[in-house]
């Protein structure tokens, strides 16, 4: 079992002794995310400043960004890292895409598949100096001349890890994917009944069998040194819970509890603008599902019980003070180590 971290400070500054602790503490990789601050940059700075922990995008935005522009990127973090990058993608939701970034929208799942063979077709022009000649209904590359070819990596290709929730998402990553970032909102029976399910038919159709799909959960940890920190954080992840059960594309998750009812309630108190309501409407039987609370030495044992017989990786994902206090997540790594 790998255990990841989340590479996050509030300014690129620090990125580097916040790869360095990571690394130093421990861990086996180290994840950046698409949100106030571009998910790549922080990976170069950590790249320079560890030795041995991979690098992940957990995720980045795919249809942010074309396959050329994510090929080229994650080819210079191959190199910059000596082979430790591996590109985690997603997908976001249609508004994030066509409002925020200003980017098309159509058919995710076939687009995310094609996104995906595109770039390993860019990589197999520049590596194994193949002729560049990909056609798809989204994609079209067919240009590369010499000026702009970076030729092999000597640190061979970077994997290519994707996310999602739904079903057909779910088997593209089966099929096209090195490995699958489970969403945070997730539960243990939903990636049982449906995510695994799911990946291993995505994987037979490209001859494969899924333990050769290497799996990632990022867990909601509520944890905290006292009592009353604990109480703190889970307040915090019963928000965020909140804010990601608002989202239609994730009610396939509430509705397998039989908890389905409760999206179009989240969804309304978000378009409201009611924000300190959403963590109130989150029961307790649903942050007990999703979330895995409790004192430090307890996290471990509680999240390889819920999934350590079929996931690889597990990411650590801290709300409140806990996130902040150096001394704690020693105890927190331990507990997944220990017997």
């Amino acid at each position: 079992m790998k255990i990841d971290a989340a590479l996050a400070a509030p300014a690129l500054v620090e990125i580097p002794a916040v790869a360095t602790a990571i690394e130093a503490a421990g861990y086996d990789g180290a994840l950046t995310f698409e949100g106030p601050h571009d998910p790549f940059f922080p990976l170069l700075l950590a790249a320079e400043h560890t030795e041995r922990i991979d690098l992940m995008t957990a995720v980045a935005i795919a249809f942010a960004r074309n396959p050329m522009t994510l090929a080229q990127v994650a080819y210079d973090l191959q190199l910059a890292s000596r082979g430790r990058f591996v590109l985690g993608l997603g997908s976001q939701i249609r508004p994030h895409i066509e409002q925020r970034f200003s980017m098309p929208w159509s058919q995710p799942a076939a687009r995310m598949r094609e996104l995906v063979l595109a770039v390993r077709a860019i990589w197999a022009c520049w590596h194994e100096r193949v002729p560049l000649d990909f056609h798809g209904e989204f994609y079209r590359h067919t240009l590369m001349t010499p000026m702009f070819d970076p030729g092999p990596n000597s640190f061979g290709l970077p994997r290519v890890f994707l996310a999602g929730v739904g079903p057909r998402m779910v088997e593209v990553a089966g099929e096209v994917g090195d490995g699958f970032l489970v969403h945070p909102f997730t539960t243990e029976r939903y990636l049982r009944e449906a995510i695994l399910p799911g990946l291993a038919a995505g994987a037979a159709r490209s001859g494969r069998a899924l333990a050769e799909v290497e799996i990632g959960f990022p867990v909601l940890v509520a944890t905290g040194a006292t009592e009353a920190d604990r109480v703190a954080a889970e307040d915090l992840v019963r928000a965020q819970l909140g804010f990601y059960g608002s989202t239609p594309a994730y009610r396939p998750v509430l509705d397998l509890h039989g908890w389905g009812d409760l999206q179009p309630e989240l969804r309304r108190l978000t378009k409201e603008g009611r924000w300190a309501e959403i963590a109130a409407a989150v029961p307790a039987e649903v942050v007990e599902a999703f979330a895995v609370t409790g004192p430090p030495d307890s996290i471990g044992p509680q999240v390889l019980a819920r999934c350590g017989d079929v996931v690889q990786r597990i990411g650590l994902t801290a709300r409140g003070a806990a996130a902040e206090d150096p001394d704690l997540w020693p105890t927190v790594l331990a507990s997944f180590r220990s017997p």
